[in-house]
């Protein structure tokens, strides 16, 4: 139809840019005609969903998720975007921490540990450590690593390398390859006779200049041959000679062999009759230049192909064995100087947000600390959490943790929930008259969104100032030279 007839609601990033919510505002209702649009902040709607009657309006929202991590204060219902912090670590980071870590440790699969399997040993493996120092300390008992370690398997062929051709295959295969070694032996040869056949025709010139009584062409010719007399050239001659007629004969038999090869197509090899007895040792040892080439298709006696046993077990080769790696990946979020990051940790974030409070709005915000997001469904954070709050706060103060029922959709239903409680009423909405008149930055707040910081642009001085201050100068410049320089 061309248009979107219903209202929308958008979740965007924490302390969004005005120019990106511009941008967005601009499409819906420019091109897609939307009548009201409302943003808000996908942790905060899920911390809306979460709420509970006895929970206070007040919080601290942990929000850790595949790029980065929020910690977000919400006081009485609405957002201090203020003191907000964002730690540049998520799932993401984990991942690829974990991929590099097994791709050392494994580089045998090196292109077998991808990103996706990573991803899915963080879901499935991987859990928080409550005290990281100690939990490395038990992983060094022998007893402890077998009880808690975890294999997963990689995808692998068990097929053996054994040929699954039939007979008659195969012996047509050995057939072909034979053939093809007949063509480059022949081929070789072509060539040896056609360097042999040039440089007897050179060494036959030479003497027919002796024959003819050029003496000084002969001497010079002898020197570039690198020969001291006639008869050692006659000798080479001769050799020549003997060379050439021989590898005319192997030419001629290897085309008889092939003749008969495709006439009486045998499984065996042909037999040696009188040409063929005459093969040197050159053309035995050629073929053997060729073997590993044609290693499985030598043209031997069928044999039964025996069982291949694998020296090894190769479902147990492809197989990752996780250990320490399952507690090191998830703890950069705590720890990240474990890869190199210069970054604070979600504890000392948490410390540093709250120590900007003074203590009574601290022991409010810390009776409900919630976590939500997907990088926070690992087995353990909720109780890493309360251990880092117990260090930080007070002696016997009272902090209440909270963890999303499903930190990965409870942003999707909170936006639902908002849609459908405030979609008669005004707040928080953006019509098309807010747009056109107070721009696509504006932005209505609600429980779950931004704060709202219109953009404030330097008064500019009047023109009649700007017009009068040449025409100062211009006088000042008729004064005495002394007082201008």
């Amino acid at each position: 139809q061309g248009c979107v007839d219903h209202p929308i609601v958008l979740t965007e990033a924490v302390c969004n840019p005005l120019y990106s919510r511009q941008m967005m505002s601009e499409l819906l209702f420019e091109c897609y005609q939307v009548p009201k649009v409302s943003y808000g902040v996908d942790s905060l709607y899920s911390f809306y969903h979460n709420r509970r009657q006895n929970w206070p309006c007040s919080g601290l929202v942990v929000s850790s998720g595949y790029q980065c991590t929020h910690i977000l204060p919400v006081l009485e219902g609405r957002l201090d975007a203020k003191n907000c912090k964002r730690i540049n670590l998520g799932g993401c980071q984990a991942a690829v921490y974990l991929q590099r870590l097994l791709q050392l440790k494994y580089p045998g699969h090196f292109a077998a540990i991808t990103l996706s399997r990573m991803e899915e040993i963080l879901h499935e493996h991987s859990y928080i450590a409550e005290d990281y120092i100690e939990e490395l300390q038990k992983w060094r008992s022998p007893e402890y690593y077998e009880n808690h370690m975890h294999k997963m398997q990689l995808p692998f062929s068990n097929k053996l390398l054994g040929s699954t051709l039939t007979s008659e295959e195969k012996q047509e295969r050995r057939q072909q390859q034979l053939r093809r070694l007949q063509e480059l032996n022949a081929r070789r040869r072509e060539e040896k006779l056609q360097l042999d056949q040039e440089r007897l025709d050179r060494l036959l010139y030479v003497q027919e200049l002796l024959e003819d009584g050029q003496m000084d062409q002969f001497h010079k010719a002898l020197v570039e041959l690198n020969m001291d007399s006639a008869e050692e050239l006659q000798s080479y001659i001769n050799k020549l000679s003997l060379s050439v007629e021989q590898t005319k004969q192997k030419i001629l038999q290897a085309e008889v062999n092939i003749e008969v090869d495709v006439v009486d197509s045998k499984p065996e090899t042909p037999d040696l009759d009188p040409l063929g007895s005459e093969q040197s040792l050159e053309d035995v040892e050629s073929i053997n230049e060729f073997e590993p080439l044609f290693a499985e298709e030598q043209p031997e006696v069928e044999k039964p192909v025996a069982a291949v046993q694998p020296v090894f077990n190769l479902a147990e080769y492809h197989q990752l064995f996780l250990g320490t790696e399952r507690i090191r990946a998830p703890e950069i979020v705590f720890q990240p100087s474990l890869i190199g990051e210069d970054q604070a940790g979600i504890a000392e974030t948490m410390q540093y947000v709250l120590e900007r409070y003074p203590k009574e709005q601290q022991a409010i915000l810390v009776q409900n600390v919630f976590l939500t997001g997907g990088n926070t469904m690992y087995p353990g954070l909720k109780a890493r959490v309360q251990k880092e709050l117990l260090e930080m706060r007070p002696f016997q103060s009272s902090f209440q943790v909270h963890l999303a029922s499903s930190p990965v959709l409870d942003a999707w239903y909170g936006a639902r929930d908002w849609a459908v409680e405030y979609m008669t009423r005004e707040e928080g909405w953006i019509t098309r008259k807010d747009y056109e008149e107070k721009g696509g930055e504006y932005l209505k707040e609600h429980s779950a969104s931004n704060v709202y910081v219109p953009i404030r642009l330097p008064k500019q001085a009047p023109r009649t100032t700007e017009a009068l201050a040449p025409s100062r100068v211009l006088t000042s410049s008729t004064g005495n030279p002394c007082e201008q320089a």
